[in-house]
């Protein structure tokens, strides 16, 4: 398996592994493998979507994420809350009352995430009335952006060079604390996301931009938090400094269509890593109008009320903020201040491919070994049935140019060469022993009367 060279917010705990092959099938870029009866990564490949986590029966992929600990390095301690954290909890507590279990745990300041959506939409609809070639994408979904940097890389000039409100959010509340004259090193501000792959773009951004974040913390494990403390009623003496401004906009924005309903011109809006797959595909081919101005992609289903980290069901937390979108204002209170001291508009590099090299750096070498692939695909049974620990033949063909596996892995060949004469079975068996590990060729039925 390759080196990773991108920080990786999920890890495989191979202890508990127990190489159901569940997340090889799921991988929407084919970067998981299982060997020795394991889940094994190609990490270069991997775009953190979670759709691998999502499926996991034995819980052996976790994420990783900063430890909490760590915002006590800071003296003034800011969590951005995005409005789908409110919605894990339906209205059943108050907002009050999770602030202030908030400020229990340890954060001097409670800011929404959404708030910086007014100043975005505007530069939005300027990027994109600008744009010389459409359809734009949006920046929000970080798994999209490395899905399409890793799968789709001549789509990558697409991409809206804007940043997404939660980095424009954190750039305002820098630039507050700095020009209130507080000391920059005594200014912490994290982030509680919904979403595996954010973790990983705070880390490794792209574009060469930095993010004035200093940490992303998991929202399971706070919504865990925060529900324990209610139902103990240990919700904190005092509320932390709070700044809940939002719009209707903002409310709606982690929302299947709140982004795309707000951009001028023709948009559209598609959720869940298949159908955002499948619509890259059509797009990569030429087959989408181009008279669509904007997509709207999003990697989870129901958008971010469906990230592998929240707990309420997607589309009742989706409903909640529709909901609550009804009785909040189409701009906040503080708008005026973002558009005064912040931008969404930053100074970056172009967002470069980070391309699958399944074959060869040399391009003379990835071409005579592409074409190596697609004659062994043809031999392949072409049934993607995942049993040589690969998701899909031409996967599998593509191992074996690399060396990473041989033709006798596919079970329809081994037969055939068994058939043949030219494999016996006790070779056939050490094969798939390499594969799945010699646990699965034992007879446990025997096993246990014995």
């Amino acid at each position: 398996m390759e080196h990773n060279t991108y920080h990786k917010a999920l890890e495989i705990q191979q202890e508990l592994c127990i190489g159901c092959s569940h997340c090889i099938k799921v991988c929407p870029t084919e970067a998981l493998r299982v060997s020795g009866g394991k889940a094994m990564l190609y990490a270069d490949w991997c775009i953190d979507c979670g759709e691998c986590f999502r499926v996991c029966p034995g819980r052996a992929i976790r994420v990783v994420d900063d430890d909490l600990e760590n915002i006590y390095r800071y003296a003034h301690r800011v969590l951005l809350v995005p409005a789908v954290f409110y919605a894990q909890f339906e209205g059943k507590i108050p907002k009050d009352s999770i602030d202030r279990v908030l400020g229990k745990i340890g954060f001097t300041e409670i800011c929404t995430v959404e708030q910086s959506v007014d100043t975005l939409v505007d530069e939005i609809n300027d990027y994109v009335g600008k744009a010389q070639e459409k359809p734009v994408i949006s920046s929000f979904c970080p798994a999209v952006i490395r899905l399409i940097q890793v799968r789709f890389p001549s789509l990558v000039d697409r991409i809206m060079m804007l940043i997404p409100p939660v980095e424009v959010t954190a750039q305002f509340y820098v630039r507050k604390w700095a020009r209130e004259g507080n000391d920059p090193s005594m200014l912490g501000i994290f982030y509680l996301t919904p979403c595996v792959a954010k973790i990983a773009s705070v880390k490794s951004p792209v574009g060469g931009y930095t993010s004035p974040l200093n940490g992303v913390i998991n929202m399971d494990y706070i919504y865990n938090k925060v529900l324990m403390a209610h139902k103990r009623k240990e919700l904190g003496d005092e509320a932390p400094l709070i700044n809940n401004a939002i719009s209707s906009k903002g409310m709606l924005w982690p929302t299947t269509g709140g982004e795309a309903s707000l951009v001028k011109g023709r948009a559209l809006a598609i959720d869940g890593m298949s159908n955002v797959t499948s619509f890259l595909e059509k797009l990569e081919d030429g087959d989408v109008d181009s008279a669509v101005d904007y997509l709207e992609l999003r990697g989870c289903d129901e958008s971010c009320t469906g990230g592998i980290l929240t707990c309420a069901d997607r589309f009742i937390a989706a409903d909640f903020l529709r909901r609550e979108a009804v009785d909040v204002p189409d701009t906040h209170s503080m708008s005026p201040e973002y558009k005064k001291y912040c931008s969404a508009y930053i100074h970056m590099d172009a967002v470069e491919p980070r391309s699958m090299i399944k074959y060869d750096r040399d391009i003379n070498i990835a071409i005579k070994k592409m074409e190596a692939a697609a004659s062994l695909k043809g031999i392949l049974p072409g049934i993607d049935c995942g049993a040589c620990g690969a998701p899909s033949c031409e996967a599998l063909a593509a191992d074996i140019v690399r060396e990473d596996a041989s033709l006798n892995n596919c079970i329809f060949m081994q037969a055939r060469f068994e058939k043949e004469g030219s494999l016996i079975v006790s070779e056939a068996i050490d094969l798939m022993e390499k594969v799945w590990g010699k646990d699965r060729f034992v007879n446990k039925e025997r096993k246990e009367i014995s």
